[in-house]
């Protein structure tokens, strides 16, 4: 046999090798050669495994997957994968020498495995709400909504949603994955829910949500008397309004009006009081602006506003609106220790749309009234009676006073309980921060009525903390009533200073406070079907030209609390009983429905509130006083919803004075 072997062999030397059991042939290679092992591989392996529906190609070809997965490419080749989803499927991404969504690009210098996860479509859902009618399709195609409500789309797919309102029928906006008035653009993904909701056209069933807030003691001219002058510097459509009679100063259309002063000759002297004389060598002090966003307050309780209305004949049915300023006067006089403004000077003030920047601007934008009044001619307690249940039950004081019992008179909230209809205090807590139920209970007028226990006992989770308002707002769980109480507790309800003390409650502080509550529903998903009602409880003992207004006695019941030597004890007349209205207070009716730069001429009161609440959910009145008043309609434009898009207002002003010491 002949073996043959390669054998290194470094020169010169050379030999031959001798075997004796057999010849070999030997090959001798130079010094240095080293032994011969094979070829490297030219080519390499790609292999894809895929997941899902969809397939994947390769550049250069030889992949086509779900058939062909695996191929062979030469060494150092440079293969890009593309990976395409089935029919609403979706690529997830890649795995293994490739990740992302994008193309996959790998270079051949070894066997590479590459993983394509496509997913499978996920649904998107559409359901219709409301008394209204319309349709709901997408872009891309899938839902039809009345027919086709639901699809089916790739994960990830950004789906538009457009709504048509039907005959008859307004789109009120979108819930759930989306919020708003305009298309609804959604990225799909597992369980995605839109809801669209129609309201019937030119109805008030097109409002869902009715919020009513209460702020202290400010009459309508020392809020709103220069609203004229405020249209003509900003640039909005002069029209009817009665405000103070000397604005715009543009065209002014009478003096500024005066109510009498003291007499000079009988000034204040703690040593030897003596109160305002009104004489014929009294002065006449006219309206005038205030410069201190900080009031000793004037008087509005029976009394004071009976003198108010006629300050020789408080009892007769002719208004002169003469008593103002000895109101004012008479109550500094008699505190103890005596306000500073013992000429009661502070009763004619007024503030602007500088001072007040924030409500100027949305009487101007929303909805207003120059004839809305106060309920009754007294101070808080009874007219925040007549907001609640339609009556005071012939009281004029706060039930304490008088130590009567709470009142048995059915209020609105035990009427919407009953008729199953959703509704909600809301509470600041006190100074100490407390928000318990009962700490809240404490601050809410609801406490005068019998019904108010059975609330604190039975649903106490209806009465909640100020900051509940604002989840409400932004969560779209608002209930279909909902009265906000006063901030009293802070000082932020707008009410002038009953004491001489450091740090007294400051209109703009107020107004800002309430900023808070109506821009947080403006910017939130609830706007698109609500209604933000603000106004104020009572005048507060400021000056108004215009008279209150005869009224409809809500029961029959006349006052029955009177102190000895009250007006009305002695002497009687028209204004001695509960068929007047008290004086007029700012109203501001903010909502997407809102009619623009509207001014309402309509005598009313507040319990207008309550009208238009048995209004919109089919209730009956409480009384006669609200079955009497208007239900409120004239103030909204519910066919074209003029502020489907809100307007931008400006930051409440809190740059002006605050002091009690002098004026203006």
């Amino acid at each position: 046999m002949l073996l043959k072997r390669t054998v290194s062999i470094c020169a010169p030397t050379r030999f031959l090798l001798l075997a004796t059991a057999a010849l070999a042939a030997v090959v001798l290679t130079g010094c240095g050669a080293k032994e011969s092992l094979g070829s490297p591989p030219s080519q390499f392996t790609l292999s894809v495994n895929s997941s899902g529906s969809g397939t994947v190609t390769s550049a250069p070809a030889g992949i086509d997957c779900g058939q062909t997965c695996s191929a062979a490419f030469d060494a150092g080749t440079s293969v890009t994968l593309t990976a395409t989803p089935g029919p609403n499927n979706s690529f997830s991404g890649w795995s293994g020498a490739c990740s992302g969504t994008g193309a996959c690009t790998v270079t051949l210098s070894s066997d590479v495995s590459v993983g394509a996860t496509f997913a499978a479509p996920t649904g998107l859902s559409v359901s219709l709400t409301g008394p209204g009618t319309g349709t709901v399709t997408s872009n891309p195609a899938g839902i039809n909504c009345g027919q086709t409500c639901s699809a089916k789309f790739g994960a990830g797919t950004k789906v538009t949603l457009s709504a048509k309102a039907g005959a008859n029928s307004q789109f009120a906006g979108w819930s759930g994955a989306c919020s708003g008035m305009g298309p609804c653009s959604v990225t799909v993904g597992q369980g995605t829910a839109v809801t669209a909701t129609f309201n019937l056209s030119g109805s008030l069933n097109a409002i869902n949500h009715i919020i009513f807030m209460l702020q202290e003691n400010r009459s309508f001219d020392h809020y709103f008397g220069t609203l004229r002058q405020y249209w003509a510097d900003n640039g909005y459509p002069d029209q009817a309004f009665d405000g103070l009679p000397q604005f715009p100063t543009s065209a002014p259309a009478g003096p500024a009006p005066t109510n009498p002063g003291c007499d000079p000759a009988f000034p204040w002297n703690p040593s030897a009081p003596v109160d305002c004389m009104i004489t014929p060598a009294s002065p006449a002090v006219p309206s005038y602006h205030l410069a201190t966003m900080c009031l000793e307050n004037p008087s509005p309780s029976w009394n004071p506003s009976h003198v108010d209305f006629n300050l020789k004949s408080p009892t007769s049915g002719t208004a002169t609106l003469d008593g103002f300023v000895w109101t004012a006067a008479h109550d500094a006089r008699n505190k103890v220790p005596a306000f500073f403004d013992t000429d009661g000077l502070r009763a004619m003030g007024y503030y602007d749309g500088n001072d007040l920047n924030y409500y100027y601007f949305l009487a101007s934008n929303f909805a207003t009234s120059d004839r809305w009044f106060s309920p009754v001619m007294t101070r808080t307690p009874p007219n925040r009676m007549y907001l609640l249940a339609g009556t005071s039950h012939g009281h004029v004081y706060d039930l304490n006073k008088s130590g009567s019992p709470q009142l048995s008179d059915p209020i609105i909230f035990q009427v919407l309980q009953q008729k199953g209809i959703t509704w909600k205090i809301y509470v600041h807590p006190d100074g100490s921060g407390c928000s318990t139920t009962q700490c809240l209970y404490k601050q809410s007028y609801i406490q005068n009525f019998v019904y108010g226990n059975v609330i604190l006992q039975n649903f106490p989770q209806n009465i909640v903390p100020i900051s509940q308002y604002f989840t409400d707002v932004q969560n779209g769980t608002l209930p279909q009533v909902a009265m906000i109480e006063p901030a009293s507790s802070i000082g932020l309800d707008e009410h002038p200073a009953d004491f001489d003390i450091p740090n007294p409650q400051n209109v703009q502080k107020g107004a800002q406070y309430v900023q808070s509550l109506i821009d947080a529903l403006m910017l939130s998903p609830s706007w698109k079907d609500s209604a933000f009602i603000l106004t104020f409880d009572e005048f507060g003992g400021f000056y108004d030209h215009v008279s209150p207004q005869p009224a409809v006695s809500p029961d029959g019941i006349p006052p029955s609390d009177l102190q000895p030597g009250d007006i009305c004890t002695t002497t009687t007349g028209p204004t001695c009983d509960f068929t007047y209205t008290g004086y007029r207070v700012p109203l501001l009716v903010v909502s997407p429905f809102a009619k623009k730069n509207y001014v309402s001429h309509t005598v009313a009161d507040f319990t207008a509130i309550l009208k238009f609440i048995e209004t919109r959910f089919n209730l009956p009145p409480l009384t006669k006083r609200d079955a009497a008043q208007m239900d409120m309609t004239e103030f909204f434009d519910l066919v074209t919803m003029p502020w489907q898009i809100p307007p931008v207002p400006p930051q409440q002003n809190t740059t002006g004075a605050c002091y009690l010491d002098h004026l203006p």
